[in-house]
């Protein structure tokens, strides 16, 4: 029994003394030196990183650290961004063909990087052009109505005036060429102000009210957007913001046609191809509002607007699927069109989700 006794001490003494000479994942210091323990899974340290986890031997323990945690969580800070910025706008091809060959360390990752420019873009129009319902309140569209009724009544005032003067001028004998075309133009201007302010001061613009699609769920919800257009348009615009990652599987199908005879290219190489270029656009709308803000002419910005894209995909397709001159050329040209039809589908979708819920 005695021994028994002795030999439980003599395991407790040896364990505390191994906890003393190693101690268990959690209570060293977290410098990083090699032969501690990895504070996260408790392997063995031979360098600066966990061979097993990963994680950084090194844990820093003061308040700039949450700083650096933040930069690091937003942007990959650690001179990814720097890498991967330059080559999403000048070299798209060769960061995604890179990216897809598996040089990852080097480059913020696809998602990251749409995510955050998702982000930032819609910030940024908060920030600069306000709330979209704020656009179509119902005090606003009331007004807009009640000066297109003003609108008219003055016209038709002015119409009554040149019949007046028209009769007169016939009463003379004099030539009445000037005050027909006045009184054709007032004809047209009073039709146009009547078109527009027939749908009442409560419709969404574009007399979407009347409008009939077919989908019974669809139509119902333009119905009750028409009753509350701010609160529609503020459903599509939070929508647009949550669901926005939707482009990606939406595009990734398009992508695909281009190269279906092609078999070493997968989705996968698509999808990165997608998810980059979708960064590329969110970053060129971004700077183009903020140039916009700065005092660029509004001629610049339509130039960039249809300029920038095609190149953009060029020089993409171009470098990541290493083709030639004229086969980037025809693809670019498809992709474009195929680039609106899945706009034109996550728009759609969006207003199925946004106008029905």
């Amino acid at each position: 029994m005695s021994g028994d006794i002795t030999a439980a001490g003599d395991l407790i003494t040896g364990a505390l003394g191994a906890r003393a000479v190693e101690p268990h994942a959690g209570d060293g210091a977290g410098h990083g030196h090699a032969g501690d323990l990895c504070l996260n899974c408790g392997t063995r340290l031979i360098g600066a990183h966990c061979h097993a986890c990963g994680q950084s031997g090194h844990v820093h323990r003061s308040v700039g650290a949450i700083g650096h945690e933040i930069a690091h969580g937003v942007f990959h800070f650690e001179g990814k961004i720097w890498r991967t910025l330059p080559m999403l706008l000048w070299r798209p091809g060769d960061l995604t063909r890179r990216y897809v060959a598996g040089e990852r360390a080097r480059f913020v990752s696809p998602l990251a990087l749409f995510l955050f420019t998702v982000f930032l873009m819609f910030a940024a129009i908060s920030a600069l052009g306000g709330d979209i319902a704020e656009l179509v309140t119902p005090e606003r569209m009331n007004s807009n109505a009640v000066g297109l009724a003003r609108g008219a009544e003055k016209a038709q005032q002015g119409l009554d005036k040149a019949e007046a003067q028209r009769a007169q001028l016939v009463a003379a004998g004099r030539p009445t060429a000037q005050v027909d075309k006045d009184i054709a133009s007032l004809r047209t201007a009073i039709a146009a102000l009547r078109r527009v302010d027939g749908g009442g001061t409560g419709d969404i613009p574009l007399a979407l009210t009347n409008a009939k699609t077919g989908w019974e769920k669809l139509d119902h919800g333009l119905q009750k957007a028409s009753k509350n257009p701010g609160l529609a348009l503020y459903k599509l615009q939070s929508s647009a913001y949550k669901y926005s990652w939707l482009l990606i599987p939406i595009s990734t199908p398009f992508v695909a046609l281009l190269f279906l005879w092609r078999r070493r290219f997968g989705l996968y190489d698509h999808a990165i191809f997608v998810t980059y270029s979708l960064a590329f656009m969110m970053l060129m709308v971004i700077a183009l509002m903020l140039l916009g803000v700065a005092g660029l002419g509004s001629g610049w910005i339509v130039l960039a607007v249809f300029a920038l894209p095609p190149l953009h995909m060029y020089r993409q397709l171009r470098g990541a699927y290493t083709l030639r001159t004229l086969s980037a050329l025809w693809r670019t040209a498809a992709l474009l069109v195929f680039a609106w039809a899945a706009l034109l589908t996550f728009v759609a979708l969006l207003l199925m989700h946004g106008l029905t819920d």
